[in-house]
């Protein structure tokens, strides 16, 4: 029948987009290669497990590391869901079972049998296949439909485990140092201590101390300090220059970046990012673990990034056009020493 051959060549259609746009999805990351390679790497100290408060910069949960040396001591809040997610995609996580082999079966046979010819019923009569054709038809919707469901089921849980602490600045708080509600002039130069803690800071550089008192007081060399490292570690990122990201970061951050950077050798890809420009920036929390001071910030800045064949200088992801970012960079430094870049973390 002409229309069950229209029909097959239909879905064969829509089997090979979906074949194709599979492997997409899961390399769309490599196409935006800017410096952490758009994943959550590092380490946090005593906190590397837990979430980031959440700031006016970076409302939402930032996520769980994906890379760190860290090993946690016991189960942190939020560790379980993570390493939930790390056992496996869809049809292999805890619970899919039966489910799980019989969906992936189906689905890979199903695919298969329409890109070739074939399918779940092919050389049987023309009913039969069409009621195959139907078949296939339904468990792929069916498939997408239960990987669609999982995938807003776990990044809720997520978002719920690492909950965000607390909120941004309070009330009224507008000015350069403005310091309770319904202050709006300058004030003092740093964070003021009282029985709210501090509700506002801002250094001149971009950036804002959210509530919650630290426990560490962040100066305003020390903002000044985290925008050059913003700036710093992009360009010699963009420039390949392991040996200045050395006195930039922490040796873990430096081992995940030679990675990345032998990774884009290797596709001959080469990552080119300028024009990085701090937008907004507002500080998490700060902290001291015996001779290390941490202080996690949330910036959101722009960039030009863009990835070329390394040989012809042809562009292959990213446009000459800026565009904005938003992660959290935690800092750390020994006593006495300089800040390094101890770890990033995207944002939800």
């Amino acid at each position: 029948m002409s229309f069950s051959h229209t029909a097959r060549g239909i879905v064969r259609t829509i089997a090979i987009v979906m074949s194709v746009a599979l492997p997409l999805s899961l390399t769309i990351s490599a196409a935006d290669a800017r410096v952490g390679g758009k994943s959550s790497s590092g380490s946090r100290g005593s906190k590397t497990y837990s979430a980031p408060p959440s700031t006016t910069t970076a409302p939402g949960a930032a996520q769980p590391m994906n890379r760190t040396f860290a090993q946690p001591g016991a189960p942190a809040v939020g560790a379980p869901a993570a390493a939930g997610a790390a056992k496996g995609g869809f049809f292999n996580r805890p619970g899919m079972g039966m489910l799980g082999g019989l969906a992936a079966g189906f689905l890979g046979a199903g695919l298969l049998g329409m890109l070739f010819g074939g399918g779940l019923f092919s050389g049987l009569g023309s009913l039969s296949s069409i009621i195959g054709l139907l078949l296939q038809v339904g468990l792929v919707i069916i498939v997408v439909r239960l990987a669609m469901s999982w995938w807003q089921r776990r990044h809720a849980a997520t978002a719920s485990a690492y909950a965000a602490g607390p909120g941004a600045a309070g009330p009224g708080a507008t000015g350069l140092g403005a310091t309770g509600p319904g202050a709006t002039g300058p004030a003092a130069a740093g964070p003021t201590e009282g029985p709210g803690g501090p509700t506002s800071f801002r250094s001149g550089m971009g950036f804002g101390l959210g509530s919650g008192s630290a426990p560490l007081e962040i100066q305003p060399e020390d903002y000044e300090a985290f925008e050059r490292l913003l700036g710093e570690v992009q360009a010699a990122w963009s420039n390949e220059d392991v040996e200045k990201l050395h006195t930039l970061a922490t040796p873990e951050m430096v081992s995940y970046f030679s990675k990345d950077l032998e990774e884009n050798k290797a596709r001959n890809d080469l990552n080119k990012v300028s024009d990085v420009k701090l937008l907004q920036g507002d500080l998490a929390e700060a902290w001291r673990e015996g001779e290390t001071d941490y202080a996690s910030v949330a910036m959101r800045f722009s960039l030009v990034d863009k990835t070329v064949e390394r040989t012809t200088g042809r562009l292959i992801a990213g446009s000459e056009t800026p565009t904005e970012a938003t992660e959290v960079w935690t800092f750390a430094r020994r006593r006495g020493g300089d800040w390094e870049l101890s770890a990033i973390q995207q944002t939800s």
